[in-house]
């Protein structure tokens, strides 16, 4: 067997491969073993009648299709072998020529894994965050812990304030016809919760328990019912009961009560510590996010369109699998959403790029780090999976036949390499905000931060609720 490769664009490798007569007469012959009992030749049972009397009354291509692969697939990976490619898709084969006499000839185009030019990739800057945690942090923290062990109360000599929580029944109509969805009973709405349409809980405040009343609101526009966005609703409302929290006082009991600490101090301090640690593995995670996107910036790669493509199809499928967790189906939550299955495969276009640059980068920096992974290190991460995933250690290894070549050493080097690559970093301040301007030109140094606002998710069951 002969092979000769021509490189094209794209990472597109055509190989010219020649199969001698010899071998695609073996070839041939198989596939006739394989077919015999398929041809049916006067004066023979079937299956008996000798090959060459089968090929002289069918003809010889009657046996080419299984020869092609009896010849072209072992020649295909042998070629495949003999230059050092690696196909990340499946080949396009074109036969040139064949026969017993002639062989069998074939070209045959495949994407395979492409170079990578490796740039700086140790001791690279990268910016790493700071999260100071502030005394109004540690404050805010132990607030939350005092509201969830916080205990209601009814409200008999006052009426509904901010805060307090209202057991409602509501009915819900627009022109004086009820809708869908608008109607509920005994509902405990906490006032400022915001979880209603705008404007109706702020209407609860000033009234008392056991009285009744209506409620004018403005679906808004961008309510989720297109029957219902926009319109003027009236709610008939009956406040059957009001509670409010009472908290209980942060002291030393208190501290007994919700942690292992004897004083309030002690537990402050441990909040404290723990605030920062999670401060600090925020930090480290984004440095280290940044760290490998400034090795991956700093390579020279030519990506081929199918790893892109296949990486968009892995990313379509974890959303897949995370919406069907959720009990969804993709396309019923992209459709409850505003969008197709098309335009959100378009936005992971380029996140998908970015992943397996990043990936092809890892790999290369790995070999040119001999960054290995050893028996020790595969045992401990198949323990670590086990536990996980509540399985044995034969269990998880009956599912990975070659621990060596397994996604589990991948993951051990892959990580190990990323290890060295922020070790070797250096970290450097993030840049200094820009100054925020009005119209004018002004600047304001008290400007507040940009609010993105979230799809509404709104259902005709929860017309009510915002």
């Amino acid at each position: 067997m002969a092979s000769v490769p021509e490189k094209k664009e794209n990472n597109v490798v055509t190989l010219s491969v020649d199969v001698t007569p010899e071998a695609f007469a073996d070839a041939l012959q198989r596939s006739f073993k394989k077919n015999a009992n398929q041809f049916m030749i006067p004066g023979f049972r079937k299956g008996k009648a000798p090959m060459g009397l089968v090929t002289k009354y069918y003809g010889e291509g009657v046996l080419y299709e299984d020869a092609i692969d009896f010849a072209a697939n072992p020649a295909y990976a042998e070629a495949i072998k003999e230059h050092g490619l690696e196909p990340v898709a499946q080949p396009e084969i074109e036969i040139t020529e064949i026969g017993r006499e002639k062989g069998l000839k074939f070209s045959v185009s495949v994407t395979v894994k492409p170079e990578v030019a490796l740039g700086e990739y140790l001791g690279v800057e990268a910016v790493k965050p700071e999260f100071p945690v502030e005394d109004k942090d540690v404050d805010d923290e132990l607030k939350r812990i005092q509201e969830r062990n916080s205990r209601m109360i009814p409200v008999e000599d006052r009426a509904i304030q901010d805060g307090d929580t209202a057991n409602i029944d509501y009915e819900g109509s627009i022109d004086s016809v009820p809708f869908d969805g608008g109607k509920g009973a005994s509902y405990d709405l906490k006032i400022g919760s915001k979880t209603f349409i705008p404007g109706f809980e702020e209407q609860l405040i000033g009234h008392n328990s056991g009285e009744s009343l209506e409620i004018k609101v403005t679906f808004p526009e961008s309510y989720g019912s297109e029957e219902l966005a926009g319109k003027e609703a009236i709610f008939a409302v009956t406040i059957n009961d009001v509670k409010t929290a009472e908290l209980p006082e942060l002291d030393d009991e208190f501290a007994k009560d919700v942690s292992e600490f004897e004083t309030l101090e002690e537990y402050k301090e441990s909040l404290r510590k723990k605030q920062e640690e999670n401060a600090a593995n925020r930090a480290n995670g984004i440095y280290e996010e940044n760290v490998i996107k400034a090795v991956a910036d700093n390579a020279v790669i030519d990506l081929p369109h199918v790893m892109i493509d296949q990486e968009i199809e892995r990313m379509v499928d974890e959303q897949r699998n995370q919406m069907r967790y959720q009990g969804l189906e993709l396309e019923q939550y992209l459709s409850y959403m505003g969008q197709t299955l098309d335009t959100f495969t378009e936005q992971l276009h380029e996140p998908a790029e970015n992943r397996v640059k990043t990936r092809l980068v890892l790999e290369t920096i790995a070999k040119a780090e001999n960054v290995t992974a050893s028996d020790e290190e595969i045992e401990e991460e198949i323990e670590k999976m086990a536990k996980m995933y509540n399985m044995t250690v034969e269990d998880i290894k009956s599912r990975l036949p070659d621990m060596k070549d397994s996604f589990v050493t991948e993951t051990i080097i892959q990580r190990k390499t990323v290890e060295r690559l922020v070790a070797q970093a250096k970290p450097v301040a993030p840049p200094p905000e820009p100054e925020q301007q009005d119209e004018e030109g002004n600047v304001l140094s008290d400007a507040a931060e940009p609010v993105v606002e979230a799809a509404s998710g709104d259902t005709p069951e929860d017309s009510a609720k915002e």
